[in-house]
């Protein structure tokens, strides 16, 4: 209502809807942009007209459109347009409430931000529609329906109604609901209606631009919208003409001449498809665009308009180009699906991968889907080689670790130089980013073991059944696909998990972090160096586009498996990001050390060093010693506590050895904690079977270790320790692919699906079936067949002794 009795006084103008004066604007901010916004609190303010105003720094000189997507969370002024398929209900004839109302939240969000939005909305004529519609259903006479009878009545015709009477009727209406909408957020917005000759007469066009500024210096959201109620109808190929002529024949050209005479960031274009695809959507070998170049129009191939609307896809290109060539970045993406409408806009503005981006710095690389379909070809060339040649893959690739030993130390030099200026890494995690000649030596050995034991891996038989005379089945195994392998600081990680790909023949895509990127770099150049003895390059590689985890996370149909190795929280925010991929890997790391009362005092004071302080940072590090009850205020325990001391381990205290004590270490704020550094919790249980139940309850089924010399006790917990990795008398640090002999891992997996544990090439693997017949058909085998089934199992071929 407020709103309303400040936009009465308007002085009209010909050709569009109003021009607000200087005092009505003051009127309207006076009395509905409320000073008691939640947003205003904790960030500075800026008066004018003493109106409080939010400033961030979001601005930036407009000219030049944003280069790539991590870019748009930058974006200060942005142009939401929605399509008629986006505000119309499916049968066209009003509105579809619930999306609209999720947009309107959306750009609310982003208003209460500090960013200055304006929308750009179809939706009258179907507003109109609607509305006379019902009309005319209700001046049908009373007498008219009871002679039709009341199946005549719902068949009753309905004339075909004009679309300017439509707009002219549905206009108010559609305004009205966006005021309702908005008000909800404490927004207003302000409704201008537009013709081509408010863009083409100077005046006009001097107006409509002072009027916009004025509105978004009020945090008012103008929504914007053609006069389809006086517009004369389009000119044939007259759009889009040039830099400075672009007729206003539909709402995708008003988007782009808008948010270039606005100088705005960016243009958000919604349809009811999820951007521009290289073929007609539907098509079954239509690729969705990712970004999409100036000059790539003639690989594009449009199809028909949406259902509804004046501009189909053909027009939101050439509208999109020609705000992209003034300076406006532009994505085009939908806004009709139910599972991303409701963030479509925000996920945008947040630089994620929604829709088609528009940019005019082509990379000098392939892009991700590219060099996803790359690794995908390329595995399969490298699955089709002789194991000896994969195997000459490897072995190539461990002399060139040693051969180009000093320009491998002096890329990591710099990538260590970086992160020590920067002071953006904690001290264990620049200790997994340093590379040595002793790691590096280690690193050729391992790849030496892969290369041995991956004689027999790919297309080895594990079972033979003879179903029935003449009719063999196999079960073989074969590389699961495409793996996308995310980790963090390690670069020794990248030809660890390549010899383990190239074993398996499975294509790779490897994300690796910035702090390792020079390191990364020649490693992966090493890598493909070798490959390229066997023709497979593209086999194994390097995504260095600025492509975020969670972009890579949705390519479903290019990756068969994520194997994340990092931080516990990366893992999680990888398995929480998937989307139809499945993950492997380990939440965390909590590993525990059991110290029965039978236990060696020999053995056990080197084992929890070796477990806590030979490498803290690592996920099998022990991080909980539980300790037998009879065993506290013992010499034993009396050395485990000096030597921790001694090491500079901090101590934290469980509950019920903070008990025992009448001054004890801080108490832990949870026995789930997973430190990664010098620090660790001690904790007191009555028996072994008190061991087991708390490693079950706080543990992340890792690696677990009982300290005893009681081989009962000892094989009690090896059985019902329900962990990846169950150790007696062993530190936490074998829990590694290279310890158990497998050359390398390219994780430790703590599920429970397919491999579990240090992961290798077997862990690379699954299998398909192989059947041979000789003209076999089911029907063969019915109760009146002539043949039957035999199921005999048939013995394996002879593996390879090498």
């Amino acid at each position: 209502m407020l709103c309303r009795a400040a936009l009465s006084p308007l002085v009209r103008s010909p050709g569009w809807c109003f021009v607000l004066p200087p005092h009505a604007i003051a009127a309207i901010s006076r009395l509905y942009v409320p000073c008691h916004n939640q947003r205003l609190r904790n960030e500075s303010i800026r008066c004018w007209s003493n109106i409080p105003f939010i400033t961030m720094p979001l601005s930036r000189a407009h000219g030049k459109s944003f280069a790539h997507r991590s870019e748009l969370k930058h974006a200060k002024r942005i142009v939401v347009k929605l399509g008629s398929a986006v505000v119309t209900r499916g049968d066209e004839c009003g509105l579809a409430l619930g999306r609209l109302a999720s947009i309107v939240e959306q750009v609310s969000m982003l208003q209460n931000q500090g960013r200055e939005m304006m929308i750009v909305t179809s939706g009258a004529v179907a507003f109109g529609k609607q509305r006379l519609r019902h009309e005319i259903l209700l001046s049908q006479s009373v007498r008219q329906a009871l002679h039709s009878g009341q199946s005549q009545l719902k068949d009753m015709a309905i004339p075909v109604l004009e679309a300017r009477a439509c707009a002219a009727a549905g206009q108010s209406g559609l305004m009205a609901l966006y005021e309702a909408m908005f008000t909800q957020y404490s927004i207003c917005a302000a409704q201008i209606l537009v013709t081509n000759l408010d863009f083409h007469d100077e005046q006009k066009r001097r107006n409509l631009n002072g009027t916009l500024h004025e509105l978004l210096r009020m945090n008012i959201v103008p929504i914007i919208n053609t006069n389809d109620a006086v517009v004369p109808p389009p000119e044939p190929n007259s759009d889009l003409q040039g830099v400075n002529v672009i007729s206003v024949k539909d709402n995708d050209s008003l988007a782009a001449r808008l948010a270039v005479e606005m100088k705005t960031d960016l243009l958000i274009v919604l349809s009811d498809v999820e951007g521009l695809f290289d073929s007609p959507p539907g098509s079954d070998d239509a690729k969705l665009i990712d970004i999409f170049y100036p000059g790539d129009q003639q690989s594009v191939t449009f199809g028909t308009k949406s259902r509804v609307g004046m501009g189909g896809m053909e027009a939101k290109v050439k509208a999109a180009l020609w705000a992209l060539q003034g300076g406006t970045s532009v994505v085009i993406a939908n806004g009709t699906h139910p599972k991303i409408s409701g963030h479509v806009i925000t996920d945008i503005v947040e630089g994620k991968k929604v829709g088609t981006f528009f940019s005019e710095v082509k990379p000098a690389g392939p892009t991700v889907e590219q060099q996803a379909e790359m690794a995908r070809a390329g595995g399969r060339t490298l699955a089709a080689l002789q194991p000896e040649q994969r195997a000459e893959i490897i072995y190539r690739l461990a002399d060139l670790l040693t051969d180009q030993r000093e320009d491998i130390l002096l890329a990591n030099k710099k990538d260590l130089q970086e992160a020590e200026n920067k002071g953006r890494l904690a001290l264990p995690l620049l200790k997994r980013l340093s590379l040595s000649t002793s790691k590096l030596n280690s690193l050729a050995i391992g790849l030496r073991q892969i290369a041995a034991s991956s004689q027999d891996s790919v297309g080895r038989v594990i079972r033979r059944t003879r179903i029935a005379k003449d009719l063999d089945l196999e079960q073989v195994t074969v590389p699961i696909g495409v793996l996308l392998v995310i980790f963090e600081s390690r670069p020794d990680c990248l030809p660890q998990v390549s010899a383990l790909a190239i074993a398996s023949g499975n294509g790779l895509l490897l994300k690796g972090g910035k702090e390792a990127a020079n390191s990364n770099q020649i490693l992966h150049h090493l890598t493909q160096e070798a490959l390229s003895i066997h023709g497979v390059r593209d086999a194994v590689q390097l995504v260095n586009t600025r492509e975020e985890v969670e972009d890579l996370c949705r390519l479903d149909k290019l990756i068969d498996l994520i194997i994340p190795r990092g931080s516990s929280q990366l893992v999680r925010n990888i398995q929480k990001a998937a989307k139809g991929i499945p993950v492997m890997g380990h939440s965390e790391g909590i590993c525990h050390v059991y110290v029965d009362t039978d236990a060696s005092v020999e053995k056990v004071t080197r084992i929890i060093r070796d477990s806590k302080c030979e490498y803290p940072a690592a996920c099998n590090a022990l991080e909980t010693l539980l300790i037998h009850r009879d065993l506290l205020r013992t010499p034993l325990f009396d050395q485990i506590i000096d030597m921790l001391r001694v090491e500079q381990v901090k101590i934290h205290a469980g509950p019920k050895f903070a008990s025992y004590l009448t001054f004890s270490p801080s108490e832990v704020k949870s026995l789930r904690t997973e430190y990664g550094d010098l620090e660790c919790c001690i904790e007191v249980v009555d028996s072994v079977q008190e061991a087991v139940e708390h490693i079950h309850k706080y543990g992340s089924s890792h690696t677990d270790v009982i300290i005893t010399e009681n081989e009962k006790t000892a094989e009690f917990f090896l059985q019902h320790v329900d962990s990846a990795c169950v150790f007696w008398n062993a530190s936490t640090r074998f829990s590694d692919g290279y310890r158990f002999g497998l050359g390398a891992e390219v994780g430790i997996s703590t599920s429970r699906i397919h491999a579990r544990g240090p992961v290798g090439i077997e862990g690379l693997l699954t299998t398909k079936w192989l059947l041979r017949g000789d003209n076999h058909v089911v029907s063969d085998f019915s109760e009146h067949g002539s043949m039957k089934y035999l199921h005999e199992s048939l013995p394996l071929p002879q593996r390879n002794a090498s």
